[in-house]
């Protein structure tokens, strides 16, 4: 196979600069590659991380969801016309890998965050020849096509709207995961959400469809707040309005069994442990750079763990996902704010002012 792709795509050339909406020329699939023609794309906070990782000029995006268009010659699982969810890679051949841990993959970082794939090579080029990244978490998926692996794309059911569930492949799984496969939360338990953007709104629903016996949300945003009561938490907290934010969230009731921190900021994931009890579980997963400072001794019968993807096998994961929504017990679509792909900036702007909890990029440029 030999022929290239060109497709417009929205390129960041530095850490500061807007999106630049360009033509990029895509090479061909590769032996386990596939071409996906992309309907939409999820914007992830993840995505403006990448801000502070270079390889620039790149393509950002890794909420993907579309159509299969090409495959490479050792493709066996996908074809032509198949519709899939794009989603973190992963190496396959890694003991993790092997054991179906794929969020553990020892290549997670490199085939993820480098930008270029287990190629180390970019595979996409400018209309003036430069080179550009464009294996972001491996699919650069801000763009009207872009190339996966066979492994990070998961085959849906054709009737599946492939304009909602691109979220479904990293931040929706995310904090979702969290509560069942990394918590695994069993009715009756309780559990804190510290942050109530999509990745926390995802647990707050997890919880709920779980059949957590309490369940309270922290946020600054006030129609965050509402949101969260609606999708299932019991009560909320605003953390600007308090001294004591562990003391707030645990209030009369007692410690909880689990705790969720979503912001990477350090004096909430300190809350975060501070609010569970003995034996208890703070599971951390936000994309930052502060530090968590704790004495050992406040963690005496206490467990913090740093959870990528929610711990999830996203051929797995993902289909029961789909399945609970779909039985009305996980409304993951009331957390999307749609964009045409030409505003690409100002989804992302929305995204940072908490204006739009999961922005999702549509590519035929319309807004629903």
């Amino acid at each position: 196979m030999s022929a290239t792709t060109d497709t417009l795509a929205a390129v960041l050339r530095s850490g500061e600069g807007r999106f630049d909406l360009d033509t990029v020329t895509l090479e061909a699939p590769a032996a386990h590659q596939v071409l996906v023609r992309v309907v939409a794309t999820g914007m992830c906070h993840t995505d403006s991380v990448a801000r502070a990782i270079g390889n620039f000029p790149v393509i950002l995006g890794h909420e993907g969801a579309g159509v299969v268009e090409a495959v490479g010659s050792a493709v066996s699982s996908l074809r032509p016309g198949d519709h899939v969810v794009l989603t973190f890679d992963s190496c396959g051949a890694c003991p993790a890998c092997h054991g179906g841990r794929p969020y553990h993959c020892t290549g997670f970082e490199l085939l993820n965050f480098g930008g270029f794939g287990a190629e180390s090579r970019a595979s996409a080029r400018l209309t003036d020849g430069e080179d550009v990244a464009n294996r972001w978490f491996g699919q650069s998926s801000f763009a009207g096509y872009a190339l996966a692996n066979e492994r990070n794309a998961v085959k849906l059911p054709d009737d599946v709207d492939l304009e909602l569930v691109g979220p479904l492949g990293c931040g929706i799984m995310t904090g979702a995961g969290c509560v069942i496969n990394v918590m695994r939360l069993r009715p009756g338990d309780s559990v804190a959400v510290f942050g109530a953007g999509a990745v926390g709104l995802a647990a707050v629903m997890a919880a709920k469809a779980s059949g957590a016996g309490r369940i309270v949300a922290v946020d600054v945003h006030a129609d965050r707040r509402a949101l969260a009561l609606e999708l299932g938490a019991d009560r909320v907290v605003d953390p600007a309005a308090v001294d004591d934010l562990a003391g707030e969230v645990v209030g009369d009731e007692g410690p909880f069994d689990c705790s969720l921190d979503t912001t990477s900021r350090g004096e909430v994931m300190a809350a975060a442990t501070e609010v569970i009890g003995r034996p208890g579980l703070a599971v951390l997963v936000g994309a930052g750079f502060e530090p968590l400072t704790l004495a050992p001794t406040s963690l005496a019968g206490k467990s913090v763990s740093y959870a990528y993807m929610g711990n999830s096998n996203p051929h797995v994961f993902i289909p029961e996902l789909i399945s609970l929504w779909q039985r009305g017990l996980f409304p993951f679509d009331r957390l999307i704010t749609t964009f045409p792909f030409a505003d690409v900036n100002q989804a992302e702007a929305a995204s940072a002012a908490g204006s739009a909890i999961k922005p999702v990029l549509l590519m035929n440029g319309d807004k629903r």
